[in-house]
């Protein structure tokens, strides 16, 4: 299997993810308003931010392990059954570590 395209575009993805974590650390450290009504509202964005950095952690962690298998050959094959996965669905989604199957259970 060819591995370049899907490791650009994780590559691609890994940085976009690293920039939008670095935005969303630097957002959640910056001073807060004396305001005591203005300090909710960005607690609440803070929550939102902390969900969002959450989310790209994860996303980033799957990226990194795709990219391994990548480099170790096993890419693009099922880690839980060994089955190779559908071109369309690593179209879809690249860092996939699962076939259609075994995503569904």
């Amino acid at each position: 299997m060819d591995t370049s395209g899907y490791y650009q575009t994780l590559l691609k993805r890994r940085a976009e993810l690293i920039r939008r974590l670095g935005k969303i650390d630097h957002d959640l450290h910056e001073l807060r308003s004396p305001d005591m009504e203005e300090q909710a509202v960005e607690a609440e964005n803070d929550e939102v931010l902390e969900g969002l950095g959450h989310a790209g952690e994860t996303e980033l962690k799957g990226i990194d392990a795709a990219i391994e298998r990548i480099n170790n050959g096993t890419y693009g094959l099922c880690v839980s059954c060994g089955t190779p996965i559908a071109p369309e669905r690593l179209a879809l989604l690249p860092a996939t570590p699962f076939c259609q199957d075994c995503a569904r259970h």
